[in-house]
């Protein structure tokens, strides 16, 4: 790619300050503009729902780099400024507040939204969601509140569930799902979450259907059951902050922007990294969307990597961490669907699940086995039977 002389990066998150970082390791010398629409610097997210939820770490312990690793790095931070309009035709990135920012080269790594069903009461700003640390300054001042309904058992609600059931509060779950993340994880992972679960103290209700809640405390269900707490939390899943490249009429794929496995898109204006891109991984020969922390980070650096001039490309097998309590999943997989799961179990409560289809490795699973993790991302990405 050739070089250019500035840079803006969109978005806090760790695909964007991944694309700051690896620039300047790999000699990068452009002017490089961090545009976060939150007023935090850089931050840890994971954290929210487990131990700066539970109140074990400080606000200003979230915070990815000091200070001074920006003005070393020249990298300039606009904070609480989000962009409004990327124009690739005029080379400029718009602020919400009116001012202009010329730009080589925009790269778009602006995550992710938390979804809001659409039902009735869901809209409620009483109606709690967690993705940003303003999120979670919601729901730690709510600290005091005796009860809470948490809405979807993906991994948000989960480890929510289970730091806010540490902190005293009587918490119920309510799901659509047989049993938590069952169609990712198949059924005995599921079956295993939701032994955790209440084992924490969560009440977990499965296969139900939320169909409003009312004055942001009481969730009618379609079945005319109803659960009130003081607080709702949902957990509905995410789906790709791309209004900017939408609004600049570049085409999207279900919601998020392709492009190839160094980031670029096809418009040379513009890369994306994280939450918000289609990206091609190089050993699954096709596009994956993941929505993880660790690949937006690796993301991030193969965007700032490509805009150095250097040829990089993402080839990583996708993969994250969970902690639900003070049990940790690692989970490695391509997250398009498997044909079988096999749950191995070890001692002291360890276990693999092998996924696979057609008899090849595409996904494992693993609590307290990080032998088995490792050696499935290897054979996930041979394509190797386990």
């Amino acid at each position: 790619m050739p070089r250019t002389r500035s840079i803006v990066v969109i978005g806090g998150g760790p695909a964007g300050l991944g694309v700051a970082r690896a620039y300047r390791d790999a000699g990068g010398d452009a002017e490089l503009t961090l545009v976060c629409e939150e007023a935090d610097a850089p931050y840890q997210r994971p954290p929210l729902t487990k131990a700066y939820l539970r109140g074990e770490m400080r606000r200003e312990e979230l915070a990815l780099e000091p200070p001074a690793w920006f003005i070393e790095r020249r990298v300039t931070l606009h904070l609480g400024s989000p962009a409004s309009e990327i124009r690739p035709e005029r080379s400029e990135v718009v602020l919400q507040d009116g001012s202009r920012l010329a730009a080589g080269v925009c790269v778009l790594a602006t995550g992710s939204r938390p979804i809001r069903p659409s039902i009735d009461g869901a809209e409620h700003p009483d109606v709690l969601v967690m993705r940003s640390v303003g999120d979670g300054e919601r729901l730690r001042a709510r600290g005091c509140a005796a009860s809470a309904i948490v809405i979807g058992s993906g991994f948000i609600g989960c480890e929510a569930a289970v730091s806010l059931a540490s902190r005293g509060l009587t918490v119920t779950m309510l799901s659509a799902e047989s049993a938590p993340q069952v169609r990712r994880l198949g059924e005995a992972a599921g079956e295993r979450l939701a032994e955790w679960l209440r084992e924490a103290g969560v009440t977990l209700w499965s296969g139900v259907e939320v169909e409003a809640i009312e004055d942001a405390r009481r969730v009618r269900l379609s079945d005319g059951g109803a659960y009130e707490a003081e607080i709702v939390l949902l957990a509905a899943g995410a789906a790709p902050e791309a209004g900017l490249a939408a609004r600049a009429g570049l085409e999207l794929d279900d919601g998020a922007l392709p492009v190839d496995a160094a980031m670029r898109s096809g418009h040379p204006f513009v890369l994306a990294a994280g939450d918000v891109a289609s990206a091609e991984n190089r050993t699954a020969g096709r596009r994956l969307r993941v929505e993880h922390w660790g690949d937006a980070i690796a993301q991030g650096k193969i965007a700032g990597r490509s805009l150095a001039g250097i040829d990089a490309a993402w080839d990583e097998v996708p993969g994250f961490w969970s902690e639900i309590g003070s049990r940790t999943l690692k989970y490695a997989a391509w997250g398009d669907g498997f044909d079988d799961a096999q749950l191995v179990e070890h001692d002291d409560a360890a276990f693999t699940v092998w996924y696979t289809r057609d008899g090849v490795a595409v996904g494992v699973l693993t609590h307290e086995c990080d032998a088995d993790y490792e050696r499935g991302r290897l054979l996930i990405a041979r394509g190797e039977r386990p």
